[in-house]
């Protein structure tokens, strides 16, 4: 592939559920600036994410944050090389919200605009030079981890992803979540959960491992969450809990261990397995997976903890990875709350030319 040059820094924002965030990345992908803003304190009080709420919050705060990146890399949008923002998947009204800012960029500073996928945008971390000297090469096997996916795919190329599976019903940060709440932890829930588990014992409760040991590599996990709910009665104390969120976290780990060996199997001359979303934070899942890419031979890419939930510098990288390769997107792009990686391909039309 010929690879155009970028002309400045690209500007990534994000703002598909509730995080508020915008990065600068030069264009060899050097982070310069970046800033994100949990929306926490607005939907802790409803045990969850209220997508009217979300969207509001990223229209008071989106443009302060873009302002606040360039302000703090001493950079001036004439000097940007393109605006990246984040059209789906995710809850309309924020992905509007941050389309319609990075167009409005986009038109008033003659940039050109990416429409990125969010789940891209996970799936391309991994190339992100200073995470792995160059970038992981293609193909590679993504795990996609979140509360609202749960994926096995073969990245073979720029914009080229092939799922080898996916949940049948619950995605695993949903699981968490859910788990979470019904052991009466604060939401987010996955986060709690990870903290009460390391004090608990999780051979204590013979939980369910669905799907383990099946071919192919779908997931299922409602059928666990129902195992959960129906050890409920069962906790007496603090501990008692500990060990079911224990033995919750340990019964995941196994899974996904296991639905990836499969679907390394279906990928062979794989270079990496890569871990991102969400959950990919969660340190046993990691470990889990960890030893499974080295039974294997490779290596296991996960990006830092910061990386891993929603943000801004996934969706500047994705931006400049797709303005190496010369694509760009027209400003009449509409926002898709449902958008899977098999859709996507190269841009049919242009920007506002660099």
């Amino acid at each position: 592939m010929h690879l155009v040059a970028i002309r400045g820094p690209v500007l990534g924002l994000e703002a598909s559920c509730d995080e508020t965030a915008a990065a600068l990345l030069a264009p060899d992908g050097t982070i310069l600036a970046e800033a994100v803003r949990s929306q926490l304190a607005e939907h802790t009080p409803f045990g969850g994410v209220v997508p009217e709420i979300a969207a509001r919050a990223h229209l008071a705060h989106l443009p302060a944050l873009a302002a606040q990146v360039m302000r703090e890399a001493g950079v001036s949008p004439a000097d940007l090389g393109g605006v990246a923002a984040t059209a789906g998947p995710g809850l309309i009204g924020g992905l509007i919200v941050g389309a319609s800012f990075g167009k409005g960029m986009a038109i008033a500073h003659n940039l050109p605009f990416l429409a990125v996928n969010h789940l891209e945008g996970h799936a391309l971390t991994a190339r992100l030079p200073g995470l792995v000297e160059d970038g992981v090469a293609f193909p590679y096997l993504l795990l996609l981890l979140s509360g609202g996916h749960c994926q096995c795919v073969a990245v073979e190329g720029l914009g080229q992803y092939r799922r080898l599976g996916s949940t049948l019903d619950d995605a695993v940060g949903e699981a968490f979540d859910k788990s979470a709440k019904l052991m009466g932890l604060p939401w987010p829930g996955g986060p709690a959960l990870e903290k009460l588990a390391a004090s608990g014992d999780p051979k204590r409760f013979p939980l369910p491992r669905p799907m383990l040991g099946r071919p192919g590599c779908d997931f299922s996990f409602s059928g666990l969450k129902t195992a959960v709910a129906q050890s409920i009665p069962k906790l007496e104390n603090e501990q008692d809990r500990a060990d079911l969120a224990a033995a919750f976290q340990r019964v995941v780990a196994a899974v996904l261990a296991d639905r990836a060996r499969n679907a390394l199997a279906m990928l062979p001359g794989a270079t990496a397995m890569v871990v991102a979303g969400g959950v990919a934070a969660n340190q046993g899942v990691r470990a889990a997976l960890r030893a499974e890419a080295e039974a294997a031979g490779l290596p296991l890419i996960a990006p830092p903890i910061r990386l891993c939930t929603d943000n801004a510098v996934m969706i500047a990288w994705a931006g400049i990875e797709r303005l190496r390769a010369g694509w760009t997107d027209p400003l009449d792009h509409a926002p898709r709350p449902r958008w899977p990686l098999a859709e996507l391909a190269e841009p049919a039309g242009p920007g506002v030319a660099a």
